[in-house]
């Protein structure tokens, strides 16, 4: 799939198959996620991958924004403790929730890319969550991507609004 097609087509997804994603897509993921810039190339996340149903239900008990019954969820977390040791407060505060996004978004275009449907969760219990997961210490969970094959998907894109300004806001060409 082409980039440009990736990213125009790509949809949050909320309605999945009762089909199960194969451990193989779901490394794959990951894998493109750890492809993302990373401040100072810090690297400081961790992503736990849930498939279990108990588990997946447990999770979706203490996260309002887990709709549908998705197959699978890949928990992106973050080391704060490692992230400020490397970066100050500002890796622990501010680069490592981008960090994370830049990692979601590459999950996202990756999944796509494999036929797969995802959404991006960030309405859910943080502590709650962080128990569920055993994650240790320091390790927080940053946002929540639902992943599983799409029953169907929104169409048409919404529109997107004009936000382009140069050398000032409100600036043209």
């Amino acid at each position: 799939m082409e980039v440009w097609e990736a990213i125009k087509g790509r949809r949050s997804v909320r309605l999945f198959l009762d089909r199960p994603v194969e451990r193989e897509h779901l490394e794959k993921l990951v894998e493109a996620a750890i492809w993302a810039p990373s401040g100072g190339n810090a690297q400081t996340w961790h992503f736990v991958v849930v498939t279990g149903p108990e588990q997946l239900r447990r999770i979706k008990t203490v996260s309002p924004g887990l709709l549908g019954d998705p197959p699978a969820v890949i928990a992106i977390c973050q080391d704060l403790e490692e992230a400020r040791r490397k970066g100050g407060e500002l890796g622990a505060s501010f680069l490592a929730p981008v960090d994370a996004a830049m990692a979601a978004q590459n999950i996202l275009l990756a999944a796509h890319a494999a036929g797969l449907g995802t959404c991006v969760i960030a309405s859910f219990h943080r502590e709650a969550v962080a128990r569920l997961l055993e994650l240790p210490e320091g390790i927080e969970p940053i946002l929540l991507i639902s992943v599983g094959w799409p029953k169907e998907v929104p169409l048409p894109p919404p529109r997107r609004k004009d936000v382009l300004h140069y050398e000032v806001y409100g600036g043209q060409v």
